[in-house]
């Protein structure tokens, strides 16, 4: 490894930490880097997992208000996550190198899409929930009967939402399960776009704020990415030096990316983050 590929890997790193924590998509930058670097694909992404790890570690931390009250969520989901993330490891440590090699391209254009899509599956989320909040008000007997927690009694009405009962736990279906289980599994196996995946299973089958399921889906993400590392630790398969410089430069691009969300709107970045995603992956189709 040179100066040259060390401060290539140490940049994306630190764009990807930022990227993360602002619009979600900093694999679409740490992978495309480690190539540059000529790290073969399937080691590039596994050295991206693991270097980029630190990232949503420090994601769940500053979203600690919002999870409080979500225990209950957490013991229901994560069991399914987990078990996402350990298949997706494990299927992708049995990939052929070259399989995974041509399936790179059509990856890097599906997480484009998934990250193009980000803003609309959001609003999607807020309206769901505005519609499930307003169904649940007119018409409590229904709303039960779909596993919606009733509405709070009038005295409770200005609780914050931090403070929902753990009742609301009624709402987590086998389906929603299901669906973490595999947006683990795929986040494993190629980390680009598990956020968005995880938000849009979450947003779509539970009912709470986006914030709060914002922040469910952030700590989940980094149980997926953390079993992942424990599988891929115990391979050869790891760039152990690239990924020190990702470990650090992505958790201060964490850090970083937080200040800049207050000066960059989030479609810009995202924007920017699908265009290189998309040239990522016609350069990688044309050299085959």
């Amino acid at each position: 490894m040179g100066p040259a590929d060390a401060a290539l890997v140490a940049g994306g790193g630190l764009l990807a930490g930022a990227v993360n924590a602002i619009a979600g998509g900093g694999t679409l930058i740490a992978f495309p880097a480690l190539l540059a670097t000529g790290v073969p694909a399937l080691t590039a992404n596994i050295t991206s997992s693991v270097g980029l790890v630190t990232g949503y570690a420090g994601g769940a931390l500053g979203y600690r208000n919002e999870l409080r009250g979500q225990a209950y969520r957490l013991k229901a989901l994560g069991p399914a996550a987990l078990l996402g993330g350990l298949v997706g490891a494990v299927i992708l440590l049995l990939t052929p190198s070259d399989g995974f090699k041509t399936a790179v391209p059509f990856l890097v254009l599906a997480a484009c899409l998934l990250l193009a899509v980000q803003s609309r599956l959001a609003a999607l989320v807020a309206r769901r929930r505005a519609a499930a909040v307003a169904s649940t008000a007119a018409h409590p007997p229904a709303a039960a009967l779909s596993g919606t927690p009733p509405p709070p009694p009038p005295a409770a009405a200005a609780a914050p939402a931090a403070a929902a009962p753990a009742a609301a736990g009624a709402g987590i279906t086998w389906p929603t399960r299901i669906g973490v289980f595999v947006a683990g599994a795929y986040g494993s196996y190629f980390g680009a776009g598990l956020g968005v995946l995880l938000l849009g299973v979450l947003g779509i089958l539970l009912v709470d704020e986006l914030q709060r399921t914002n922040a469910l889906k952030t700590l989940l993400s980094f149980g997926v990415n953390a079993v992942g590392v424990v599988v891929f630790l115990v391979t050869a398969q790891v760039a152990w030096a690239f990924a020190g410089i990702l470990l650090v430069t992505s958790a201060c691009g964490g850090v970083l990316g937080a200040r800049v969300a207050r000066l960059l709107p989030a479609p810009v970045l995202r924007t920017g983050v699908v265009v290189l995603g998309v040239v990522v992956a016609v350069v990688l189709l044309i050299r085959g």
